[in-house]
């Protein structure tokens, strides 16, 4: 008797089953995924989208490929500026990657034994280390996640950023974040040698070096190279080093070579709904949903311009 309930009970489960749901569709009982980093991205509107500046863009060509370098001019003007004089005045030619420390920095520019090379317009020294700047009028989104290295951190211009509250302002040394090398005396540096983080974000370097980028395409052919032997990531010999063929402003590359990219725009509605599926992790591995993220963990999106 008991089993002829149970079924009656299943055959009655299934009857209203079956009129709920439309002809020729089957019920799953799945949970719905959220939507991943590239649904967001491909739902996008294109107004959510810049294409990079080509008088702000850098190319780095390298034996194995090319490294797309994206320049602010908000954080440290003097010296991206120079950075630009440099590139227009071929300066790294006979340049080499010289420097390679693991999970710290990748570091390159003119061997002390090559040739000197006329700088063209960019100046020697720049008296002001520009190593933060007063927030004026920079648009800023920000992040309600406590850092340890600031009061505030989000997004400048396609750039991460921090902030004291008391209106300073400068960008972070986030995986990909590029500075300027110096000498011990905070004004040493001029641009002519640059460095790329390539580990674990050092942001006890905020503040103490000029940063005038990032890199948004390439960033492998940086971060894989052979560690440096000597003090500090330092090549040893002149054979260990990777020559650089050329960095030279997208400006001055003929259209026919350029590599266009576009970035998200941190101001967008699209970058706040990416940020919060970083801050919140929904997908179905995550025991935790975290709630929180650090700034250097948030993606700054990059994707080629799709061809009209």
């Amino acid at each position: 008797m008991r089993a002829a309930f149970l079924a009656l009970g299943l055959l009655l489960t299934a009857c209203a089953s079956a009129a709920t749901t439309p002809a020729g569709q089957t019920t799953t009982q799945t949970a719905t995924e959220p939507p991943s980093l590239s649904d967001i991205l491909a739902q996008s509107p294109a107004s959510d989208w810049g294409p990079l500046d080509p008088n702000n863009t850098l190319y780095m060509d390298l034996p194995a490929g090319r490294v797309v370098i994206a320049l602010s001019p908000d954080f440290s003007p003097q010296h991206a500026a120079n950075v630009r004089a440099l590139a227009h005045a071929n300066y790294w030619e006979g340049a080499a990657i010289t420097r390679v420390q693991d999970n710290y920095v990748t570091q390159w520019g003119r061997p002390e034994e090559a040739p000197p090379h006329a700088m063209g317009d960019a100046v020697a020294d720049i008296a002001a280390p520009e190593y933060f700047r007063p927030v004026g009028d920079l648009p800023f989104t920000r992040l309600p996640d406590p850092d340890s290295y600031a009061a505030q951190t989000g997004f400048t211009n396609g750039f991460w950023a921090g902030r004291d509250g008391r209106g300073n302002t400068w960008m972070l040394h986030c995986y990909g974040a590029i500075g300027v090398g110096r000498d011990n005396p905070p004004n040493t540096g001029n641009g002519a040698e640059l460095y790329v983080v390539i580990g674990q974000a050092p942001r006890h370097l905020d503040k103490n070096l000029a940063m005038v980028g990032r890199v948004v395409q390439g960033m492998e052919l940086l971060s894989a190279l052979p560690r440096g032997t000597g003090p500090l990531g330092f090549y040893e010999q002149a054979d260990q080093r990777t020559p650089i063929r050329s960095i030279r402003l997208a400006a001055d590359v003929p259209a026919a070579e350029r590599t266009n990219l576009e970035a998200l725009r941190t101001d967008s509605a699209t970058f706040r709904t990416v940020i919060e599926s970083r801050r919140f992790r929904r997908e179905s591995f995550f025991v935790d949903p975290v709630g929180h993220v650090n700034v250097c963990n948030v993606q700054l999106p990059v994707r080629p311009i799709a061809a009209h």
